[in-house]
């Protein structure tokens, strides 16, 4: 039986959010394992807005890597928080994407991207947690 586009719309629909313990999981151990410096909730924002303006993942990375050379925010380094989200964008989430592709026999960059999305949303709530919410 072949599914209609918007069955197999709805299936990748129920996968991606199948998919979002992971990400918030990879976002959340990436701020709290990682050495940055004092990130501010804007300029988080600012690589949220940048993902939710393209479909390219090479522009994400590339924006990542501008902040890089900015200052010291983001971190430097393999322990860096920078090189962690551009690492979990290139194994974690791509293969998560790829899986859900696969599954549905579509194209898996728009997933990618998608997840990447999330990902990066759900970073931003939890920068905002880790800047005022354990506040006393």
């Amino acid at each position: 039986m072949k599914l209609t586009e918007q069955q197999v719309e709805l299936q990748v629909q129920k996968s991606i959010r199948q998919t979002e313990d992971d990400l918030v999981l990879w976002i959340q151990a990436a701020l709290d394992d990682t050495k940055y410096g004092n990130l501010e909730e804007s300029q988080f924002r600012n690589l949220v807005r940048v993902a939710d303006t393209t479909d390219s993942v090479e522009v994400i990375k590339n924006f990542i890597r501008y902040q890089v050379g900015r200052d010291r925010k983001w971190g430097r380094g393999k322990d860096s928080l920078a090189e962690r989200i551009v690492q979990d964008i290139d194994v974690n989430i791509k293969k998560s994407a790829q899986i859900i592709a696969e599954c549905s026999q579509i194209d898996f960059k728009p997933i990618w991207i998608e997840l990447i999305r999330r990902y990066l949303g759900y970073g931003s709530r939890y920068l905002k947690y880790l800047r005022d919410g354990q506040k006393v």
